[in-house]
């Protein structure tokens, strides 16, 4: 059975009948703060409170469950960076058969834990998704077992396609959906069905600029850190999308607070990408829109370094260095000072013997919360004010 060709509209139909508890129906909230950022209506699908913390479960579950008890006998493989791995897992676990995950050395710990708790089997292999997938297809010619390729697979397309019936139907105000691109799986399905049956909305692809030709070739939205989409997805969004756009990691970072913060749904960077691109004011048109929140599998780790990053952009988080008299009583004058303008100091950390300090100087690296860009600035002169010379390090 062929499965490397676009799904039509029967086919995701299909799929979201066999997805009919299994996956959740996820909620679409409103957001007023977002709303106001964006300057129009912003509304938020939450399939980051999905089963498995992704999407990812309508396409494995979709794939897996057409496949035949013999090739359930056999085993399924799948290459991952994470919550395509936890949704094969998953997905054979309900099924009953063996999953073999491979995974790169950069995984997340929270991913890789999560997949190996839903009873499949992980090897950690490569440097990049790349190098994971040749290993994972080395695997299959050895055992005979499935691949379920993240993407490039009629199946898995069809069940990301699930989505855009759920959008159709949650959502009657609607100009512009936004929806992360890594290896396109998601955008093509969702498209898919949205063009089939709501035709005239906009849509707008996402991906992480590090990933783009040019970048850096990484970023903090491991989920969409793919250098190329796939041959047959971008076939696909190549007849469906209206646009393809690029967001930092910066703006991915203050998509993540800003959601935390305001809206209390944690998400991965893949999740905030199409938040971030609304915000960038990036992806065109006026009226409501609904971007995409794929996926909450945050490490934790990267959950605290993402939150103080987010917070110094938006100017609420100030990192700096100055120095005072190396004699007591000086240091207690400055954090004084601060304390008299309303600045928490979170962190104080003593340098005495950094290059550049003076003699007789010791040298203060200090990490403040602060209001806003503004009153980061304002903090800044008042400092030169008093006395103190200042570096900013955020």
């Amino acid at each position: 059975m062929a499965t490397t060709t676009a799904p039509g509209l029967p086919e995701i139909e299909r799929a979201r009948e066999r997805l009919e508890g299994v996956a959740r129906v996820t909620p679409v909230y409103p957001s007023e703060t977002l709303s106001r950022l964006a300057g129009r209506p912003v509304q938020l699908k939450a399939e980051n409170l999905q089963r498995t913390g992704s999407f990812k479960i309508r396409g494995a579950y979709t794939k897996l469950s057409n496949l035949s008890s013999e090739e359930l006998a056999a085993g399924v493989v799948a290459a991952s960076a994470g919550n395509h791995g936890q949704a094969v897992a998953w997905a054979a676990r309900e099924l009953g058969a063996h999953a073999h995950v491979f995974m790169p050395f950069y995984s997340p710990m929270a991913k890789l834990d999560a997949t190996r708790s839903y009873g499949a089997e992980v090897e950690q292999v490569g440097a990049v998704w790349a190098e994971t997938l040749e290993a994972a297809s080395a695997y299959v010619e050895r055992t005979g077992a499935t691949l379920v390729h993240p993407y490039e697979d009629t199946f898995v397309i069809a069940g990301q396609g699930s989505i855009g019936l759920e959008i159709a139907e949650q959502v009657d105000e609607l100009e512009t959906v936004v929806i992360p691109i890594g290896g396109g799986g998601l955008a093509s399905g969702i498209s898919l069905a949205l063009r089939a049956v709501r035709p005239g909305l906009r849509i707008v692809g996402v991906r992480a600029a590090g990933t783009m030709p040019g970048g850096s070739g990484h970023s903090i939205a491991d989920g969409i850190a793919v250098k190329d989409p796939g041959e047959l997805t971008m076939s696909i969004l190549d007849e469906t999308l209206d646009d393809i756009v690029a967001v930092s990691d910066e703006q991915i970072a203050e998509a993540i607070v800003l959601l935390a913060e305001r809206t209390k749904l944690v998400v991965e960077g893949a999740g905030a990408a199409a938040v971030a691109a609304v915000l960038g004011g990036l992806v065109g048109g006026s009226g409501p829109v609904l971007p995409l929140l794929s996926g909450g599998n945050i490490d934790a780790s990267l959950m605290v370094q993402v939150m103080r990053r987010g917070l110094a952009i938006s100017g609420r988080y100030l990192v700096l260095r100055t120095r005072v008299v190396d004699r007591p009583g000086e240091l207690a004058k400055l954090l004084e000072l601060l304390a008299a303008e309303r600045v928490n100091v979170v962190e104080v950390e003593h340098q005495r013997e950094a290059a550049g300090v003076p003699v007789g100087y010791t040298g203060i690296e200090l990490t403040l919360l602060t209001r806003d860009a503004e009153h980061c600035e304002q903090l800044l002169e008042q400092m030169r004010g008093w006395g103190y010379p200042v570096e900013r390090l955020d």
